[in-house]
């Protein structure tokens, strides 16, 4: 009887352990693929494609020919490009530091106890959803020093007329004010977000040693909520970096080329002038910038300390 029992219990192990061995281990390629494909098709191949073409010499219907580093040599000499990247840095440095400074202030009188706060905020955030060309198309028609409803107001309050986006002197800071009409309610939500997570026992604490509000946001809310605002400033840093449609729009870098940030150059060399080799080495060296700045806020954003 054990024979038999054994005989069977053998025969019965033999199909099991086949199919152990048999059984294919599973493979994730089938599902990183595509994602590959579509990583190598959208991200690796323009970018290499652009490096190679940042080492020739190629106009749009001409031969190519390889030149080497001839065309960043170029831009070291090449005053506009110079003149685009100040423009560039100016437009992001005030782009940034306007919208920082009004959405935190508008976080902080949305987060106190004010009537019809969800209302207000609901309007608030409404320039952030409109298109770019919209926006670009409304605000031109306000500038215009003759017929715009921004010169008509400073006359109500007695102030001069200004000749916005239609003079050198002014074009930038007039470009910075849609730029901060549009992008002010983005900071403020996040900094938003920032003070509906902080802790009340500071507070309360700072109530009871006698300190007034400016004393508390200062000591208080301004440190604890200043790792979110440095999320706010590299959002809105690569944002007014890459910047072009609505300046395109607006003044396509005009008057003359006091409002030509690099991105309108690089469109101008590539797409106006038909130099293709030299526009690539212009987006490769701002590329370059871009990244290098981004290190910077990402360095400076862990160094910040979150508190709560």
């Amino acid at each position: 009887m054990s024979a038999v029992t054994s005989h069977a219990g053998e025969t019965a192990a033999v199909p099991v352990a086949a199919g152990k061995r048999g059984r294919l281990r599973p493979s994730y390629w089938p599902f990183v693929i595509p994602a590959l494909v579509v990583v190598v098709a959208v991200i690796v191949f323009p970018w290499a494609f652009t490096l190679w073409m940042s080492v020739n010499a190629w106009r749009l219907g001409g031969e190519v020919s390889l030149v080497g580093w001839e065309n960043y040599a170029r831009l070291a000499t090449d005053t506009r490009f110079w003149e685009s990247m100040g423009h560039t840095l100016l437009y992001t440095a005030l782009s940034v530091i306007a919208p920082l400074v009004l959405g935190t202030l508008a976080a902080v009188l949305f987060d106190s106890k004010m009537p019809l706060k969800g209302v207000l905020r609901a309007i608030f955030v409404m320039p952030m959803m409109a298109t770019p060309v919209a926006i670009a198309l409304v605000w031109t028609m306000m500038f215009n020093p003759s017929l715009g409803v921004l010169n008509y107001l400073l006359s109500l309050i007695g102030l001069p007329e200004q000749s916005w986006i239609y003079d050198q002197s002014t074009v930038i800071p007039s470009l910075v004010l849609v730029e901060t009409w549009q992008w002010t309610p983005l900071v403020m939500l996040i900094v938003l977000g920032g003070l509906a997570s902080l802790p009340r026992e500071p507070y309360e604490g700072a109530e009871i040693d006698g300190a007034n509000g400016w004393q508390k946001f200062r000591y208080i809310t301004l440190p604890l909520i200043a790792p979110f605002m440095m999320v706010a400033v590299i959002i809105r840093s690569i944002d007014a970096l890459k910047s072009f449609d609505i300046i395109y729009a607006m003044t396509q870098g005009g008057p003359g080329t006091a409002s030509e940030t690099i991105n309108i150059y690089l469109y101008n060399v590539a797409f106006s002038y038909y130099d293709i080799g030299y526009g690539s080495a212009i987006a490769v060296v701002f590329f370059v910038v871009i990244i290098a700045m981004s290190l910077v806020m990402l360095h400076l954003k862990q160094r910040a300390k979150w508190n709560g």
